[in-house]
């Protein structure tokens, strides 16, 4: 890793902003698209970029915010990477968006983030916090050829079950879904009955397949090369160089989806989970500890 000092921290406005502390990623996911190169950058992926100033450009944003809003982090890079057990940024990011009050919303795949429960639930107990895990594979064997540097599936369900118990509410991501490999009704019903379980909030899907872009697909290919010999043939044919790569069976595992959320009263439609993700209560609205 390689640290620098960032110009700024945040991005957007309005009803949520968002935050990336490191810039690239450890976990060695082999369909990350954040490794394409429409991202530009300029050191390995691997090579993580520490914006060492994180907390300080955070504190002078929140300071001179004058209506409160959700602080996002973890759309493109993972907040609890391997160098976050040393660093601690993202706790002291936490600490910063606690201390002014405002809500966050945290975006990982790791277990790393119960170290921070406390903060999650202070924040949502002040404001509102909502955790976000990705879930794409129930088999554990699978799940660490797809995933292989960070903790399996039924680990993050237990992440989810953790959060349930302090009513911090959670959004899963079920995607992307790998054509031939995870897109089966087995895997899709193993993750929804989780889902269930452990009382999450929303479930975003756009569809049952996965996007790969330069980049990336270089990246994936030569995994599937690695673990699933004749793979990238089959989807060389089946897709050529297309940028979206549904799955034949995206009808009816989406369907499965759709039905399931509906029945249960999970939040299934992307517009409405980004609405929950960015939306402030105003009855939240009041003196953070720097002000008093």
């Amino acid at each position: 890793m390689h640290f620098v000092d960032a110009k700024g921290i945040l991005t957007g406005s309005g009803g949520g902003c968002g935050m990336n502390i490191y810039r690239g990623c450890s976990h060695g996911c082999i369909y990350c698209d954040s490794r394409s190169k429409c991202y530009q950058f300029t050191h390995d992926f691997e090579d993580i970029e520490v914006k060492q100033n994180a907390p300080q450009l955070l504190e002078a944003a929140l300071r001179s915010k004058r209506k409160k809003a959700m602080i996002g982090t973890g759309a493109m890079s993972d907040p609890y990477m391997h160098c976050e057990e040393k660093l601690g940024l993202t706790r002291r990011c936490l600490e910063i968006i606690s201390g002014y009050g405002f809500g966050a919303a945290v975006q990982t795949k790791s277990d790393r983030i119960l170290r921070d429960i406390d903060l999650l639930d202070e924040i949502n107990k002040k404001a509102k916090c909502v955790v976000q895990m990705t879930l794409t594979t129930y088999d554990d064997e699978l799940c660490s050829i797809l995933e292989p540097n960070v903790c399996n599936t039924k680990r993050r369900i237990m992440v989810l079950e953790e959060m349930q118990k302090r009513q911090i509410p959670t959004v899963v991501w079920l995607t992307p879904i790998l054509p031939f490999i995870n897109d089966t009704e087995e895997n899709i019903r193993a993750i929804l009955d989780e889902c269930i379980r452990v009382g999450v909030k929303g479930i975003i899907c756009y569809d049952m397949g996965l996007t790969l872009r330069e980049g990336d697909r270089e990246y994936y290919y030569a995994a599937l090369d690695k673990h699933f010999p004749g793979m990238k043939l089959r989807y060389i044919k089946e897709y050529g160089n297309a940028y979206e790569l549904p799955s034949p069976h995206s009808r009816e595992l989406m369907h499965i989806f759709r039905q399931t959320c509906k029945e249960h009263g999970i939040l299934y439609k992307p517009d409405e989970c980004f609405k929950y993700l960015h939306e402030f209560p105003d009855r939240y609205e009041q003196l953070s500890i720097f002000d008093m």
